[in-house]
């Protein structure tokens, strides 16, 4: 077994930044595809392509139409969509995954990564993270975790028709990982004549951890790698922490390679993570028939020459036909509450809902991939309610809102809503931007004339117009997992609360980047 070649590049991670988790990876000749969960967002389960395993565009999203994606209007934030697995077999693309908020487990099929996917095939098992495999014999395996709670059994498996999904045999007690809570993301691979089962432990917060397994065959007995865990950056000073929820792919050359979630957190003990849980990628080697991973670094040497794509461009201008994939919308987009129609050019948006602190609202919004970021905007918001939010849940938003002639900075943290600043602006559009920058980029003068605390991981800044002056600037750490909990990162967007409102173009990138708009 090949390990990653010595004389190659080097790339950064993450490879996928920003709200990316629990990535699942398959190889089609030089081609590679990846999917991440989306939790309670529309359309889900992003896709992704790579022909190096470093540069990834995203191409689509595997559930893209309401029949795929029953989303209660009232579920839960950080519920609804966990844990996809992608694979390849027999001509075809295969992602399975679990709807925890409405039907459970399913897979769904596609002749092409880009699409059309079909509609779920519902199977009837229990538990969460599910996986395939196939074996030299035909047989299709399914590797899953047991449900959390007083019951919880660690991970099973059982073998399937993925035509029908009907259970053919099974489900069995496979492995109950090392000790840890929650062995759960299982994923089965066939490497000579062994079968190996990675699984990730610890939960998915700083004590996550990557361990593995392996039988005869997929019925067991299992016996665990004696290096266990394989990975982890639990109780260590890493920049990179949370790394777990693996999946293992070859090169066309042989060498082998993990993509996983991590997290990059900043600021002052115990530290914030504001982008959520991302993807990352590390070399794989392999000793006495065990792999060896780690540690995950910032900067690693590449898989080979690079094959960068064309990046997708950071600024929409809402002239396409359709609404773009990164674009995403909490729990549902109904066709009345958007249009690029009615006013070419311009994405016009109608309220559905009367607040961002409740389900139900308009908003389309972008993952912030970069730290040191800035989304801008050109609304016209003609006599309604609309703006520019940057989102982790109901509970947890900062919006730069217009209405009346009047714009103001509001601030929802848990049970507090807050007008932090107003403005008054003239009639017609008006240009928005929210940027953060960490908290590095200060002074001490600066924090000390701001007010703010050097705890935070970073600062968000509200303008208007062409304003170099901020209307406000808020400590980013209640824009986190470690105050909101769950497990989404930030999602900036563009929302009507009231009547309807248009946008011209959105852009989104890293700060300082050139050519901005």
């Amino acid at each position: 077994m090949n390990s990653p070649s010595s004389g190659a590049p080097f790339y950064d991670n993450p490879v996928i930044p920003g709200f990316h988790p629990d990535p699942s990876v398959c190889r089609v000749g030089e081609d590679y595809y990846l999917v991440c969960s989306s939790f309670e967002y529309f359309p889900g389960v992003p896709i992704f392509h790579s022909r190096d395993l470093v540069h990834w565009r995203q191409i689509g999203n595997v559930l893209d139409r309401p029949a795929q994606l029953p989303l209660p209007v009232d579920a839960m934030a950080s519920d609804c969509i966990y844990a996809p697995t992608i694979r390849h077999h027999g001509g075809r693309f295969w992602m399975i995954t679990t709807n925890v908020s409405q039907g459970g487990n399913f897979l769904v099929i596609a002749e092409r990564p880009e699409g059309p996917w079909s509609d779920p095939l519902w199977l009837d098992l229990p538990g969460i993270d599910p996986d395939l495999a196939w074996d030299d014999e035909g047989n299709c395996w399914c590797a899953f975790a047991g449900a959390h709670g007083p019951s919880y059994s660690g991970v099973q498996i059982t073998r399937i028709d993925p035509e029908s999904g009907k259970v053919l045999e099974g489900p069995f007690p496979a492995w109950a990982g090392t000790g840890l809570q929650w062995p759960e993301a299982p994923h089965l691979y066939r490497v000579g004549e062994w079968w190996y089962l990675l699984i990730a432990e610890g939960g998915t917060e700083r004590g996550h951890t990557v361990a593995m397994a392996r039988a005869r065959s997929p019925r067991g007995p299992w016996e665990p790698a004696p290096a266990n865990p394989i990975l982890s950056h639990r109780s260590t000073d890493h920049p990179i922490q949370s790394t777990g929820h693996a999946d293992l792919v070859t090169t066309p050359d042989g060498e082998w390679w993990m993509v996983l979630l991590a997290t990059r957190p900043a600021g002052y003990s115990p530290k914030f993570h504001v982008l959520g849980r991302e993807t990352f990628l590390t070399p794989v080697r392999w000793e006495d028939g065990w792999p060896r991973v780690g540690p995950v670094n910032l900067r690693e040497r590449a898989p080979g020459a690079p094959r960068p794509q064309e990046p997708a461009p950071r600024r929409d201008d809402f002239d396409a036909p359709e609404l773009e994939p990164r674009l995403i919308s909490p729990r549902s987009r109904p066709n009345g509450s958007w249009s690029l129609t009615e006013r070419p050019g311009w994405l016009a948006l109608h309220a559905t809902g009367g607040t961002l602190d409740q389900p139900g609202c308009t908003f389309a919004g972008r993952r912030q991939q970069h730290p040191e970021s800035r989304t801008a905007v050109l609304l016209d918001h003609g006599a309604g309610r609309a703006g520019l939010s940057v989102r982790l849940d109901e509970g947890h938003h900062y919006d730069l809102e217009v209405a009346g002639g009047q714009a103001s900075v509001i601030a929802r943290i848990g049970p507090l809503r807050q007008v932090v600043a107003t403005r008054t602006v003239p009639a017609g559009p008006v240009v928005l931007v929210i940027s953060t920058r960490s908290a590095r980029k200060w002074s001490v003068g600066e924090e000390r004339r701001s007010g703010l605390h050097v705890a935070a991981p970073d600062f968000v800044a509200f303008h208007v117009g062409t304003d170099p002056e901020p209307l406000a600037e808020l400590d980013g750490r209640y824009l986190s997992t470690e105050v909101a909990t769950g497990f989404t990162g930030r999602v900036i967007g563009m929302y009507v609360t009231e009547g309807s409102a248009w946008f011209d173009w959105f852009d989104h990138g890293p700060l300082d980047a050139p050519g901005r708009s």
